[in-house]
């Protein structure tokens, strides 16, 4: 074998006779040491999940913390003149929901259903059937509120007669102010009450 190929034999795999050796042996005396692509690319896709993760966690933390920071306000809206609600009758109302968008149009009407117990005591009820949120009627001649879509049934009470209704229900906080009844409709019930 000739000398020019025993060169190309050790030169072509860098294991001597192309200088690589020596260019190792001169980077370890110097301090440095060549960094791997394999080790950068590792760093790379463990700074990149990091990253995915702190954005993925940000808004779970949020929605964790969310809820301890708000503060509840009462939004007290009016349903009208006490007069409109006559001794031992219960009566239709609306009103619109302080919490709306200007997108909301229409659905930003919010009903409920008024029982006058007497001149100074009320009870506001959601329109909402306790167990799936169906709107319940008032029917004047049974006295009784009734679901049309499962069939549960309230006394004029609100409390639950019959059908698939866990409770009785939803009621709105009132109070009575120059004359007229307002509700606390910043607070949807149900929302905070056990069943």
């Amino acid at each position: 074998m000739s000398e020019q190929e025993k060169q190309q034999e050790k030169g072509s795999c860098g294991c001597g006779g192309c200088g690589c050796e020596q260019k190792a042996k001169a980077a370890a005396t110097a301090g440095v040491t060549p960094a791997p692509r394999r080790g950068f690319m590792l760093k790379l896709g463990v700074g990149l999940l990091g990253i995915g993760g702190a954005i993925t966690a940000l808004p779970i933390v949020g929605y964790l913390i969310g809820p301890a920071t708000k503060r509840y306000s009462n939004l007290w809206v009016e349903l009208g003149e006490l007069s409109i609600f006559p001794h031992g009758a219960t009566r239709f109302a609306t009103f619109l929901n302080p919490i709306r968008q200007p997108t909301d149009g229409d659905s930003a009407k919010t009903a409920c259903w008024v029982r006058c117990i007497d001149a100074t005591h009320f009870q506001v009820f959601a329109i909402n059937c306790a167990h799936l949120g169906c709107p319940v009627r008032w029917f004047e001649q049974s006295k009784l509120f009734m679901c049309p879509c499962h069939g549960g049934v309230y006394y004029q009470d609100g409390t639950r007669a019959a059908g698939p209704p866990p409770r009785g229900l939803f009621e709105y906080v009132w109070k009575i102010e120059g004359g007229k009844l307002l509700i606390d409709a910043g607070r949807l019930p149900g929302l905070e009450e056990s069943t």
